[in-house]
Order: C-alpha cells, then structure tokens, then sequence
C-alpha cells in the first residue's frame, strides 16, 4: 500500500517505520529536522535492536502521486490543520486514521475538512485508540517501550475504511481488535489519561510513581472526576473498573515518561486541553464540578504559557 503519515514524531515514526520495514511504500510528513535527519540516517527505531528504514520523508503533504491511506498521528492542537491540509492536497477523500489521545477529535477533523473541499469526510475519517508506547528521543528516531495494542471501530460509517486500516496494521505485525462499542473505549482511555498524562507531567514522574503515595490519591481523584464526567456523557464505569484500568496501564508503562510531561520538558504545547479541558467542559455542561481536574489543567497552563505552536506538524 501507499501510505501517508502526517507527523512523525513518537507515534507517527513508529508506525511509518514498521509499514515501510513490512513492504508498503511510506511517505512521512514532518518538521524541518525531522525530514533532514530521516533523508539522512533513515527513519530510526530502537527496541530490542536498531531499525534504520528509508521513507521518503518531506515538511509539506505532497499535490501529486496517490495515496491509498492516510494517518494523522500529530498531536491534538494539530488535527484540524491536518485535516484541512490532507483535504486541500486530495479533493477525493482517503481513508484517514485519526489516532490521537482526548475527546472530540473526530469532531475536529470532520469540520476542518468540510471546510478544505471534502464533503462528506464521515465514512473515510477512523478514530483509532491505542497503547503502543514509543518515545521520541530525537528528531527521526524513535524507542518502543512495549508491544499494546490498536482498537478499530467495528461498526459505524466508516468500518469499510477501518477494514483497510485492520489490514495495514495487521500486515506489520501490530495487534488490532475490532471493538462494537467504540466511543467506550474512546471514553476508557480518556479516563486513563487524564489521570496520569497531566499529573505526571505537573509531578515531573515517570507513569509508575504514580502507583504510590502521595501520587497515587492525586490520581484518583483525577480518575474520579473523569468517571463522574463519562457517566454524564452516557458512558459507565464503575470505580473498581476504572481504577483497574489506571493500575494496569501505570504498571505496564512504569518506566514511561507520559507525552505530556516529554512535551513540558522540550519546552512545547501540550494537549490539556483534548484530555483535561474536554472533561471540563462536559462538566460545565452536566453542571459537575471538577475541582481536582481545574486545577491540573490551570496549572499545566501556567506553566505552557506563551509557548507557540509549532509551524510544522511533529
């Protein structure tokens, strides 16, 4: 398959690596060092030994050649100039992988690229979650942390694209599951991530510090708060189920420093607001306060304040 990655950081360089290794023709999107250390050293991947794979690596979503597929793994800010960008560049649709951490990420997508020329982007836009853990350790070079998984919808107006996007991963050798009851899990990683993706970042720990005090009772109250919202929005959780959730991925990710916290230290946005501020927002919809996840995300806030956007996707 042809594929296009746009942002090739973390998430982005670790699938494009494994698509271009499996066979598939791979074109990555990125910004300026990105691009210049990929054209110069391949795309780099450390796991249990080094992969150095050659795509063809540019800053801007090539006009000519097609395309059979296409993921936007930039972060959360980015996705609807992403969008707009992709629909601008291909004014037939194309299958798109949106696999971002937060809420409303569809939304934004869909909107963006109404906006460019797409017009009915609904069966060709795939929300994807997933728990593959990679880290950027440098422009064009990547770490795997682990093995997880990625969740497709099984159902809804776009299945048919997601069945392309089973079959891409499939072939290069991820794990997929097809899920019925899709935004619940899009809902269960919320819950996860907004417990440990600011609180590490605001504590300046690795995931698996916050299995102990006096993290762990800051992270619950985060976890409570984001159950409390899914339950307004229609999605259930019991305590004892989302408790287990947060233990399982804090343990299986101990040593991991979340993106949240790499993004503080490098000095860049962080994507608060798709975790924390989404919360919030269905709490000021269902009149709920969320005390603990305000003053995560204030804080966080705070201490991003004046940071500019990236002009590039990463």
């Amino acid at each position: 398959m042809k594929v296009l990655v746009v942002g090739v950081g973390a998430t982005g360089g670790l699938f494009a690596a494994r698509f271009a290794s499996s066979g598939h023709a791979v074109t990555v999107i990125g910004r300026p060092a990105a691009v210049r250390s990929i054209r110069a050293d391949g795309l780099v991947v450390e796991d249990r030994t080094r992969m150095s794979v050659r795509v063809v690596a540019a800053t801007t979503i090539p006009r000519e050649g097609p395309f059979d597929l296409a993921l936007l793994t930039v972060k959360t800010f980015d996705v609807g100039r992403a969008s707009a960008d992709l629909a601008r560049s291909r004014p037939d649709p194309l299958p798109t992988l949106l696999p971002q951490n937060g809420l409303g990420i569809e939304t934004v997508a869909r909107a963006s690229a109404v906006d460019a020329g797409w017009k009915d982007p609904g069966p060709w836009l795939v929300r994807a979650v997933h728990s593959i853990p990679a880290t950027l350790l440098a422009p064009g070079r990547v770490r795997v942390g682990g093995e997880g998984e990625l969740l497709l919808p099984g159902a809804g107006p776009a299945r048919v694209a997601a069945d392309r996007f089973e079959e891409l991963f499939r072939s290069a050798g991820f794990r997929v599951r097809r899920v019925p009851e899709f935004e619940r899990e899009v809902w269960r990683k919320a819950l996860v991530n907004a417990a440990i993706n600011p609180l590490s970042a605001v504590r300046g720990v690795p995931n698996g510090r916050l299995l102990e005090e006096p993290w762990r009772s800051e992270a619950l109250a985060l976890l409570g708060e984001a159950v409390a919202a899914a339950a307004a929005a229609g999605h259930r959780f019991s305590e004892e189920e989302a408790r287990s959730d947060f233990e399982r991925v804090a343990t299986a990710t101990a040593t991991n420093r979340s993106s949240m916290l790499q993004d503080l230290e490098r000095g860049r946005p962080t994507e608060i607001e798709a975790i924390s501020g989404a919360l919030l927002e269905v709490g000021r919809e269902h009149g709920l306060d969320l005390p603990a996840t305000r003053a995560v995300r204030d804080e966080l806030l705070r201490r991003t304040a004046g940071r500019a956007r990236p002009p590039q996707r990463s």
